[in-house]
């Protein structure tokens, strides 16, 4: 997948989602969970902390210096930045996304994605292969990064529409 297959699809996730998500009740969105005992609201909410997260890692990744080589032996940087997989819940819950406004939520989704499109039209290909290690050391380049994010978003709202359709 390249950049624009990526903005393509973050454009199509926020036509298609915006609308739904705008239509839903407040019923809907607060009291039915998930089996990780997350509503609506608080997926959303996730979804959010997704974005902030990665943006800050796609950013950071562009100007990293370089201080250590790929397999190939090419220099590449290395992002020291942490990871709140782990976190999620603590995340959501400091948050308090299950009380926050449904339409500033959906809003802030929206908004935040499209400057995510934003970013990633502008970034930095030779920063391609810089890598972040997440909390289990697992290596993530840029391009993985960008070419991943929009697999995080479908994951979540397929949940979001399993839901729904409780």
């Amino acid at each position: 997948m390249c950049n624009s297959e990526t903005i393509y699809e973050i454009y199509d996730i926020l036509h298609r989602e915006e609308p739904l998500l705008r239509s839903l009740s407040e019923e809907v969105i607060t009291t039915r969970f998930n089996n990780q005992n997350r509503s609506i609201k608080m997926l959303v909410g996730h979804l959010i902390d997704s974005a902030s997260n990665n943006h800050q890692r796609m950013v950071r990744l562009q100007y990293v210096k370089a201080t250590d080589t790929d397999m190939n032996g090419q220099a590449v940087g290395v992002l020291d930045f942490p990871d709140y997989t782990q976190d999620n819940d603590l995340w959501i819950r400091l948050q308090d996304y299950q009380h926050e406004d449904w339409n500033t939520l959906v809003s802030l989704w929206k908004f935040y994605n499209l400057h995510m499109i934003h970013l990633i039209e502008s970034v930095d290909t030779s920063a391609y292969d810089n890598i972040w290690l997440d909390f289990e050391n697992n290596v993530v380049s840029l391009r993985d990064m960008i070419e991943g994010y929009t697999g995080h978003l479908k994951l979540h709202l397929a949940q979001i529409h399993e839901l729904i359709g409780r």
